[in-house]
């Protein structure tokens, strides 16, 4: 494991943005790690920018912020544009299609469409559970995750749709074969 792992998600209010780095957060704990998070969103109650960080680190996390973030989730446009240039040549970007329009061909980081929201309607005729196919992409990810601890922390933080959210995140880990 690296020093310090740096994961941003970033998108619109009611995409799951901030929950999805909570349960990033519980994973790592729950795994004996120490975590730092930082949300950040506008003054509207939905659809406005939002945007989690999460650290992940066996020591001391002198810093919360996420300047060069490992893997980065752009669920719209505006967060992909505006966070794109932070990844370094050696991260990772998944983005979801649906509401990432048009990706830059130049950067040398690696780019991986992840398209949760067909996915999540595809499968539960409801685009809810797109955030827990990304939770599923990034457990497989993220090699300092563990896959059934991540679950655990999604059915521990939602209290609801645990056969459906349970579907939705081996959906997610799987697609990244």
């Amino acid at each position: 494991m690296k020093d310090r792992i740096e994961i941003v998600a970033s998108g619109f209010g009611g995409q799951g943005v901030v929950r999805l780095g909570q349960i990033i957060g519980e994973a790592g704990v729950k795994q004996g790690l120490r975590v730092a998070m930082i949300k950040s969103h506008g003054t509207e109650m939905r659809g406005g920018y939002v945007r989690s960080q999460v650290v992940l680190s066996k020591d001391v996390i002198d810093s919360p912020m996420c300047e060069s973030p490992d893997y980065f989730i752009a669920l719209s446009s505006a967060a992909y544009n505006r966070f794109k240039d932070t990844v370094p040549d050696d991260g990772v970007i998944f983005y979801d299609p649906a509401f990432v329009d048009e990706i830059d061909e130049n950067l040398k980081c690696t780019q991986k469409a992840v398209p949760a929201r067909e996915l999540s309607v595809g499968n539960f005729d409801n685009p809810l559970f797109a955030n827990t196919v990304v939770l599923g992409v990034i457990a497989r990810a993220v090699d300092v995750l563990d896959k059934d601890v991540v679950l655990k922390s999604i059915l521990t933080v939602i209290p609801k749709f645990h056969k459906r959210n349970r579907e939705a995140f081996h959906i997610g880990f799987n697609y990244m074969d």
